[in-house]
């Protein structure tokens, strides 16, 4: 059948092909495994011997596979290929045609059916087509020899050479000397350029480019003398002309500084005519203005630029004397005054040929702060090339003070750290300003901090200060600035900023759900106590009215929610991973932490709004810490009264009128606040508060006195007890310490049971105030009033830490409480306004709004919350009567968990 030839024939040649690899694989895996080392080159390694050895045995080898696999290797027939073509079609169709009928060879009806049958298998075999060969031969080779030595085979033969074949049949012949002269030479450019070295052999006559400082080397091979080497690119003439015969120069090497020419003359000489390409020098300048944050922390932005990079560079900052105003404590010579120099902030990674970066440092607390001086910024490249800015005149930032006698004691540091000649100067402002301290201290530290200063200063008003004493006034002087501008502020500021740099930290790093739960816990908590000091800070003064009250607590509370809401979105961001996006929601947190402290210092308070029994606790608690600290600060002018009793006499000589006056007043008002400490402690205390309050600061105006050493008499009248001597007794005092502790028994008993660790360290802390008030009480009444103040001391440290952990045990509470009633509310299936979705958010009146400031996962036991989410999730999703709409956003959710 004509049909038949082209399947036929192709299937034979595919057999043969495959009886040709069955039989002689292992022929052409010897010959590829002899070719490869000689096309390595690999027999020029070894003597000739091996080469011969090996060779013999690798050419028996091939023999015998050759031998082998002939033996093996049989031809096809076309019959066998096309019983293959045959056996590949159904029903044998070839088989078919070629038989011959054996029964019914007579009968008609029988021929008829033959011929149809034999019709059908023609035209089935005319659809016969070429059987693909099988070329695998892992049943003779399970190791995979044969590709072993293909690929050293196919790796000699794109690494080495195939004239390299021919050195193994070459005899050994002598190799020719070269003869005549030669050279060689290269040309080196300055690693710091990353150019490459450049092989002078290969350079053709005629002009070069080279960078400057290059290092050319030339090496000059053949008889001395025969090849002369004449450069001008060095700035000196050097040739060979110079060495001797006991000295022959044979190597020449030297450095590229300037255009020239270098030449080789002699036999298989040569002539370069060199171009040099300067080094450029660095440019460095500022690029824009100076800036500095709330906190005093300065940005200067500016450009350095090199063709090969910078390498380093400083920024130099100078007093500009000329700007100064010289007047007051800056009237005399300043001393000490020297350059303040930085290191320049450079890429880590990257190209340094071309770049921007900033300045960024807190001076604050340098000399120079606040100051006129001049900038000039200097950077230096790889060949120690420097480039230098113009000096720029700027005012160095530094923090700014906006309470005033904290602004008057930082001008007092200025001018010492200006000369040590101003220190008669300060002594002399610094008691002016102290003279009358009614309301510039927010406590008695702060007040014998500073009168200690002003007492170690007069000791060098006739005599020179020592530099380390002045270092250590300057500091001093400092940290009572901080405290007279933040007061308490500053510690809840700093752990607040320690949060955020965690937090921050651990956005950078990628942290798990259950270390970032933990570190928005320590957010959240630092928030709490920064806002409730702030909020404490800025407390309404008498006659400020109550709508500024009011005004300041809603805009409060506004915030506090605000920052709540974005606190739960930056945790909902990280445990999604999506930190780029978290990043950024923690700045604009940051900014509006800042605008709330801004505007709470500009408003000066907060008002009062509703009260949970549990703030009307923390507020009671609040209360005992104030009384505790007006008890202290009592019992501390007694003591000042009994050591200086003269000074006392003296100022009560000079203003007998004022305190009596005051003393009256204060007494009246007094009765008030003893009056709403009652109320108090019967629930109504707040209004007792604002009614004593008013009467002290009352008292206290209308004494017209100073506290402390210059004041005894007025300090007596702010208490209403008198304005007379020792009006106020040790038994007096013991009493009202005594009065304390019964109300912190009362509050004590008061306080529901907390669960959690928080509930624990309250009730402990309160307890230790309680046993320090006793012993207080003690000293007092023993007239040891150093160690009743100690005892004072505690107790206070140890109501704060109880007042800090009772916050906690009670926003824990709540938390626990509100998941409980969610659950309740989603297994009582509430409609309504309790209606939750299936996250177990409270839905609105239309079944599609919820709240954004209400957490998805809060409280301590956020794993088993999650649980119990996917749990319903799935029994919501399983249930058939709920609308296909719903059943879709179900299984949306639950393929994503």
């Amino acid at each position: 059948m004509q049909s038949l030839r082209w399947p036929v024939t192709a299937t034979r040649a595919g057999m043969i092909a495959e009886n040709i690899t069955r039989a002689f694989w292992p022929a052409w895996s010897v010959l590829f495994v002899l070719v490869a080392p000689v096309l390595f080159g690999w027999h020029d390694l070894v003597s000739r011997e091996w080469v011969y050895g090996v060779g013999f045995v690798g050419l028996l080898a091939f023999v015998v596979a050759v031998v082998w696999g002939a033996r093996r290797f049989v031809v096809p027939t076309s019959d066998e290929a096309m019983d293959r073509v045959d056996a590949a079609l159904p029903g044998r169709p070839i088989a078919a045609v070629a038989d011959t009928q054996a029964i019914g060879s007579g009968d008609a009806a029988s021929e008829a059916v033959w011929r149809t049958h034999v019709a059908r298998m023609e035209a089935r075999a005319k659809g016969a087509a070429p059987i693909a060969p099988d070329l695998r031969v892992s049943d003779r080779d399970p190791y995979g020899l044969r590709f072993i030595a293909l690929l050293f085979f196919a790796v000699a033969f794109l690494f080495g050479s195939l004239f390299r074949l021919g050195d193994v049949a070459a005899p050994d012949a002598p190799t020719a000397l070269a003869t005549g002269p030669v050279w060689e030479g290269w040309v080196e450019p300055p690693a710091y350029t990353g150019k490459p070295s450049i092989y002078l052999n290969d350079v053709p006559a005629g002009g070069l480019n080279v960078p400057e400082g290059s290092q050319i080397t030339l090496r000059l091979y053949g008889e001395v003398g025969a090849l002369t080497v004449t450069e001008t690119v060095s700035g000196t003439v050097a040739t060979t002309d110079e060495a001797t015969e006991d000295a022959p120069q044979d190597q020449f090497q030297f450095t590229a500084t300037q255009d020239g020419d270098l030449t080789i003359s002699g036999e298989n000489g040569i002539a370069w005519n060199l171009f040099v390409m300067p080094d450029q020098p660095p440019l460095v300048e500022l690029t824009g203005p100076v800036e500095a944050d709330a906190m005093g922390e300065m940005s200067q932005p500016f450009l350095a630029m090199d063709d090969y990079g910078v390498v380093s560079g400083t920024a130099t900052i100078a007093l500009d004397l000329d700007a100064v105003d010289r007047r007051y404590g800056l009237a005399v010579e300043p001393e000490g005054f020297e350059p303040l120099v930085l290191d320049l902030p450079m890429p880590f990674t990257g190209d340094r040929t071309d770049f921007e970066e900033f300045i960024i440092d807190d001076f604050s607390k340098h000399p120079l702060a606040n100051m006129p001086v001049t900038m000039t910024l200097e950077v230096v490249d790889a060949a120690g090339q420097v480039a230098t800015s113009d000096p720029e005149p700027m005012i160095l930032p530094g923090r700014r003070f906006f309470q005033p006698f904290a602004k008057a004691i930082i001008e007092q540091r200025r001018d010492l750290m200006w000369s040590r000649a101003n220190t008669r100067r300060i002594s002399q402002v610094m008691k002016a300003i102290s003279h009358r301290p009614e309301g510039l201290f927010s406590n008695e530290v702060t007040y014998l901090r500073m009168r200690t200063i002003m007492r170690r200063i007069d000791n060098f008003v006739s005599e020179e200060m020592p530099e380390e004493a002045r270092e250590e006034f300057v500091e001093a002087l400092w940290d009572l600035a901080i405290q007279l501008e933040d007061g308490t502020l500053a510690d809840a500021r700093e752990r607040l900023r320690r949060a955020q740099e965690r937090l921050s930290e651990a956005m950078r790093n990628g942290a798990s759900d259950a270390e970032i739960a933990e570190l928005m816990q320590e957010l959240r908590d630092a928030t709490d106590d920064y806002l409730d000091l702030l909020a404490q800070e800025m407390e309404p003064e008498e006659g400020d009215g109550t709508d500024q009250a009011n005004n300041g607590q809603q805009s409060q509370e506004m915030s506090q929610n605000q920052l709540d809401a974005i606190m739960d979105r930056i945790q909902e961001l990280m445990e999604e991973g999506r930190m780029a996006e978290a990043q950024a929601l923690m700045e604009e947190y940051n900014r509006l932490l800042e605008n709330l402290r801004m505007t709470q210092s500009q408003q000066g308070g907060s008002g009062e709004g509703r009260r949970t029994p549990e703030q009307q606790t923390m507020e009671d608690l609040q209360d005992q810490i104030e009384e505790q600290e007006d008890l202290s600060d009592d019992a501390f002018r007694r003591l000042q009264e009994m050591t200086n009793p003269d000074r006392q006499r003296r100022e009560q000589a000079q203003n007998g009128q004022q305190g009596q006056q005051g003393q009256q007043q204060g007494q009246q008002q007094g009765q008030q606040g003893q009056q709403g400490q009652q109320g108090q402690q019967q629930g109504e205390g707040q209004e007792g508060q604002q009614q004593g309050q008013p009467g002290q600061e009352e008292g206290q105006s209308g004494s017209g006195q100073s506290f402390g050493e210059e004041g005894q008499q007025g300090e007596q009248n702010d208490n209403g007890q008198g304005g007379q001597g020792n009006g106020i007794t040790e038994r007096e005092l013991a009493e009202r310490q005594r009065a304390l502790r019964d109300g912190l028994n009362q509050l004590r008993d008061a306080i529901p049971n907390l669960d959690g660790e928080a509930g624990e360290l309250a009730e402990n802390s309160l307890g230790r105030a309680e046993g320090a008030m006793e012993r207080a009480e003690d000293a007092l009444r023993g007239g040891d009033l150093g160690e009743a103040i100690q005892e004072q001391a505690e107790a206070l440290d140890a109501l704060r830490n109880g007042l800090r952990n009772l916050d906690r045990a009670f926003a824990e509470n709540q938390s626990d409480q509100e998941g409980q009633g969610q659950a309740e509310g989603e297994t009582a299936g509430n409609s309504g306004q309790n209606q939750t979705d299936p996250l177990g958010r409270e839905m609105g009146s239309e079944g599609g709004n919820f709240s954004t400031q209400q957490g998805l996962l809060q409280g301590p036991d956020v794993y088993r919350r999650a649980e119990e989410l996917l749990n319903e999730l799935r029994r919501r999703s399983a249930d058939q009567e709920r609308p296909d709409v719903e059943k879709n956003y179900l299984k949306r959710l639950l393929e994503q968990f």
